[in-house]
């Protein structure tokens, strides 16, 4: 072979060479952008929750843990994990509404206390709905959840926009602790940007006045829920907003009787005829749980069967993949979240 020749079999070797450890860094690179980002990895406690999915399957064991259709992660430019639920799907036996919903494995007692903080973005109601039943086009992001007793909620945040509508309202609800039969049960609402859960609509399709100090689909807001001695401390924040702040008992009632049922349940409430009165000690001694994430509270059960809760959306029988095509379903996304022991709240 001259000399000529091998120069040139060695110059076509390095060229493969070259270009074979550039495919190898390129496959490499490809591999890890391409690596799956679980919702353990963006929140670091997930290891003290179990989930509900909207399809109905549960598990407690969420690392490196996803489902595509559900619970998942986004990347804007920041990690988010995604919680998504269709209005029509396997509801929890006690609820007639789908969730993908975060549950705390530890109890504890108002007493004791808890606390529970999430910064968030709803990026999408249910479109279909009736204006004229309060959780239309609702979904709650927060809860404090009872397991004894009534197993009702003493605390329930929310995100509400009506169609049409550039800004939604954010809320949060008091669920009585029945005193005897459970029928009468209800929430008082209270407005934290916009309008409390009682502003509803004249007609299946009018809706009231937009919120002028509400939150915007895609923008960010913050809570943080704080039970420390059987106080309830509340906090929300959210840039260009004022930040609110709201105290509650938990273990002494503001409705032991009639006297004391707000003007508000009395008007949302009466046509479902529900106007009980609490237990005098309210929630004390009861074990309560956190929950996060999407509990869709737009549901396609008929508006007469309960105008307060009933919202006859479309749900295509169940179909996911319609819903989510059609706007029958919630979404939202946290890029943080945080629970742990109740704190001494801090003095102003």
């Amino acid at each position: 072979m001259n000399i000529l020749m091998r120069v040139f079999l060695l110059s076509v070797l390095s060229i493969s060479i070259i270009s074979c450890g550039a495919e190898a860094t390129k496959d490499a690179e490809s591999t890890s952008e391409s690596e799956t980002r679980y919702p353990s990895d963006v929140l670091p406690s997930v290891d003290q929750w179990g989930i509900l999915l909207g399809n109905g399957e549960s598990r407690r064991d969420l690392k490196d843990f996803e489902h595509k259709d559900y619970f998942y992660t986004a990347n804007d430019g920041t990690e988010w994990v995604v919680y998504k639920a269709p209005n029509g799907g396997i509801t929890s036996p006690n609820s007639h509404n789908t969730r993908t919903e975060l549950g705390q494995k530890e109890r504890w007692t108002p007493e004791i206390g808890g606390k529970l903080t999430g910064t968030l973005k709803v990026m999408h109601v249910s479109t279909s709905g009736d204006a004229r039943v309060a959780a239309s086009y609702s979904v709650v992001v927060g809860q404090i959840h009872s397991g004894d007793g009534h197993e009702n909620e003493p605390l329930k945040i929310y995100y509400k926009k009506f169609p049409g509508h550039t800004k939604g309202s954010v809320f949060w609800n008091y669920e009585i602790n029945t005193e005897g039969d459970n029928s009468g049960r209800w929430d008082f609402s209270t407005a934290v940007w916009g309008h409390d859960m009682s502003v509803i609509g004249t007609a299946p399709d009018t809706y009231p006045a937009a919120p002028e100090d509400g939150i915007e689909l895609g923008e960010e807001f913050s809570y943080e829920v704080n039970v420390y001695e059987g106080m309830m401390y509340l906090t929300f924040k959210s840039e260009g907003h004022e930040t609110k702040t709201f105290t509650k008992n938990l273990l002494a009632s503001e409705y032991v009787s009639k006297s004391d049922i707000p003007q508000q349940i009395l008007t949302l409430y009466s046509v479902i005829g529900r106007d009980g009165t609490e237990k005098a000690n309210a929630y004390e001694g009861e074990a309560q749980f956190f929950k996060q994430g999407a509990y869709n509270q737009t549901n396609g059960r008929a508006p007469e069967t309960n105008m307060v809760w009933s919202t006859g959306a479309a749900t295509f029988d169940g179909d996911v993949n319609q819903q989510y095509a059609n706007g029958s379903y919630t979404e939202v996304w946290f890029r943080a979240s945080s629970v742990g022991p109740g704190t001494a709240p801090t003095q102003e």
